[in-house]
């Protein structure tokens, strides 16, 4: 899979690195404003503390 998309990548090597961390940083900022609130909100949150004696 990560060879397929390094073949599909246009440009020299440095470039597809490049464009390999900007995948890379979209990837993680999607996750991190959209998903994983959306999986926060589903899952049932229970508040659990620990009490002391």
């Amino acid at each position: 899979m990560y060879a397929a998309l390094w073949r599909i990548l246009p440009g020299p090597i440095w470039l597809r690195v490049v464009l390999v961390f900007l995948l890379i940083a979209v990837v993680l900022f999607t996750l991190a404003t959209w998903v994983f609130p959306w999986v926060d909100a589903i899952v049932n949150n229970q508040e659990v503390t620990v009490g002391s004696p």
